[in-house]
């Protein structure tokens, strides 16, 4: 009697056992409960995975937490799952989902940084990012350039316009810092080589000088002609008789429109009343304005005027008097 229900005990638990193994190995392979689109999920530092099963399960997301757990200790993942944002795709396996986690492939959001762009304006895009975290808030922008390690340094063009792709979880200095540093090396490289001979003593310089030709056009073809032209008033001690500088130096007090007295009126920054380069550049380069301040194209022209003609683009003049039928013709009309 004793070895009947003995047999019977070992064939119930070798059944349960071969019915537990098959339905685990079915749960594998069977899709997480996630509606069409996918799911965002966000695992926060430190989480277990027995807190990652509970969770997933509360959320009807995971029928059976016990087999998860179990799951990831067998494949060895449960100490290597990585914090982070995760988008969790329909038809999305137990399985396929640890990978994911281990592989830290977390969701990236963007902020792109435009050319021409003022350090204000970059402040205000990344402090209304909604998934950057805010630290610098409060900060004035020398005390942003101390928390990058650059005291002292003016903040305007010092950061690339381009578009940037983050975690969740990414502070605003760490951003502005990735930024500031694309800059330094898009301007270190480009300036080992640029063209000889030309009136720029510095990169510091160059990355002044784009900034100028970024305001003066948004027609790639046309900045290495711009940039031409500038250099050869630099090289003949000419003034850059530039509006965009005249507009920086105005600051709140440009209202849209620029008069005889605002070109009369001297600051740091009135390419006017001042010659040679402004202090500091009037705004963000984007890497083909810095080309073109370092590869200038060879020419005559010293002067230049807007077509008005709603393309952007401008009429280049060797001498003043051309110039000034230029202005005519195309500023007033005549």
């Amino acid at each position: 009697m004793i070895s009947r229900i003995i047999g019977l005990f070992i064939i119930t638990v070798s059944f349960l056992g071969a019915w537990v193994m098959m339905d685990f190995n079915q749960f594998k392979t069977t899709p997480l409960n996630i509606q069409p689109g996918g799911i965002a999920y966000l695992l926060e530092p430190g989480t277990s995975v027995t807190s990652l099963a509970k969770d997933l399960a509360d959320q009807g997301v995971l029928d059976n937490p016990l087999y998860l757990r179990v799951l990831a200790r067998l494949e060895g993942s449960a100490a290597k799952i990585k914090a982070g944002e995760y988008q969790i795709p329909e038809g999305t396996t137990p399985l396929a989902l640890l990978n994911l986690l281990v592989a830290g492939e977390v969701i990236n959001h963007s902020l792109t940084l435009i050319e021409g762009w003022s350090f204000r304006e970059v402040r205000q895009a990344v402090a209304e990012h909604t998934i950057l975290e805010q630290t610098l808030t409060d900060l004035t922008d020398e005390e942003v350039m101390i928390r990058l390690g650059r005291t002292g340094e003016h903040p305007e063009g010092r950061f690339l316009p381009d578009t940037y792709h983050f975690p969740r979880g990414t502070t605003d200095l760490a951003f502005l810092k990735r930024a500031l540093e694309a800059m330094d090396r898009v301007l270190t490289e480009k300036w080992k080589k640029r063209e000889k001979n030309l009136p720029l003593k510095s990169p510091y310089e160059a990355l002044i000088l784009a900034s100028i030709i970024e305001k003066e056009t948004g027609l790639a073809t046309e900045r290495p002609e711009i940039a031409g032209v500038f250099i050869r008033r630099l090289r003949k001690g000419m003034k850059l008789q530039t509006d965009p500088t005249v507009i920086y130096g105005m600051g709140d007090q440009y209202n849209g429109n620029i008069r005889r007295k605002d070109l009369r009126t001297d600051t740091p920054y009135n390419t006017y009343t001042r010659k040679g380069l402004t202090p500091t550049p009037i705004a963000m380069p984007g890497a083909l304005a810095i080309e073109a301040a370092l590869h200038p194209k060879p020419g005559k022209s010293l002067y230049f005027v807007a077509k008005g003609d709603g393309s952007g683009s401008h009429y280049f003049s060797s001498t003043l008097k051309e110039h000034n039928r230029a202005v005519r013709k195309y500023q007033l009309k005549k």
